[in-house]
């Protein structure tokens, strides 16, 4: 399996009472697709995965297979800062049919780098899927190396990272170090999907596509066709989105974004909860502004 393009780290709508609403969430994936984006990832930080009981994770997760049937890849997130529940949550991912997991370094924990290492080591060797690496520092308070990326990455295993750590230097260390036939580095920032591309990388798994999900493939087979102002422009004009979809803590912007467009209720679960009015405004003029309203 080879990542590659425009993936959809897709939100979890929730009904007025907080539940799982399982008819808006069809409907979003299905929009996904007719827009042509290449993957759906279920069940990632902005799945509002560590709110989900295992029964609603099966039910995200087993309803994203069954809707996509085997058209684009599925990557689903597993990750915790528990190697076992790792292993576990990657395991059950397995068995309701995706094609890959997307793992995020454990956050709180702070592993260094040799115990960072022989977590996912453990994961590739009992899982029992490819692994997706996933770098946050912004949400797990600590930076996987490129070292430590690149010792993973001749794991058979581990298959890309989704690097969202903020810098095109680090990105570039990422990408000397690994060979881009058995490994590829997609972002993890709308904002710096583009930048990416320029200096090597494969992709992104993508926040913004959930509002804008043709726009976002259009910016990745525009530049990967050689049309580099044509991406140039596309990713300028969706960039006062790219800023207004983390205004405030993701996913609530997004989800706000997607109830002005009537797609599904704006509900999240604690701890996170509604945006600030000044927030709302924002994420509506730039809607305005782009005409999606």
């Amino acid at each position: 399996m080879r990542l590659t393009g425009t993936y959809t780290a897709i939100v979890t709508p929730f009904k007025a009472d907080l539940s799982v609403d399982e008819s808006a969430l069809r409907a979003h994936i299905q929009r996904q697709l007719d827009a042509g984006i290449d993957g759906i990832v279920p069940c990632g930080t902005t799945g509002e995965t560590p709110t989900l009981t295992m029964d609603e994770y099966k039910l995200v997760v087993s309803t994203t297979v069954e809707v996509v049937a085997g058209r684009v890849p599925v990557i689903a997130g597993t990750g915790s800062n528990n190697t076992v529940h790792t292993i576990e949550w990657t395991r059950t991912a397995k068995k309701l049919g995706v094609d890959a997991a997307l793992v995020v370094t454990p956050y709180y924990n702070k592993p260094g780098p040799s115990m960072l290492e022989a977590h996912y080591r453990a994961l590739a060797e009992e899982g029992g899927l490819p692994i997706v690496l996933y770098n946050v520092p912004g949400r797990t308070g600590s930076n996987m190396l490129p070292s430590t990326t690149a010792a993973l990455s001749a794991l058979d295993s581990v298959i890309a990272i989704k690097e969202a750590c903020g810098s095109l230097s680090q990105v570039q260390e990422i990408l000397s170090q690994t060979n881009a036939e058995q490994f590829t580095v997609v972002s993890g920032d709308d904002a710096l999907a583009l930048p990416m591309y320029a200096v090597g990388s494969h992709g992104v798994i993508s926040v913004a596509s959930n509002v804008v999900p043709a726009d976002m493939k259009a910016i990745h087979q525009r530049y990967s066709a050689g049309d580099v102002e044509g991406a140039a422009a596309i990713n300028a004009r969706l960039f006062p989105l790219f800023q207004a979809l983390f205004c405030e803590s993701n996913p609530v912007p997004c989800k706000a974004a997607l109830s002005m467009l009537g797609h599904m209720n704006s509900a999240v679960r604690p701890p996170l909860g509604s945006m600030q009015e000044s927030s709302v405004k924002r994420v509506r003029s730039v809607m305005t502004g782009l005409q999606l309203l």
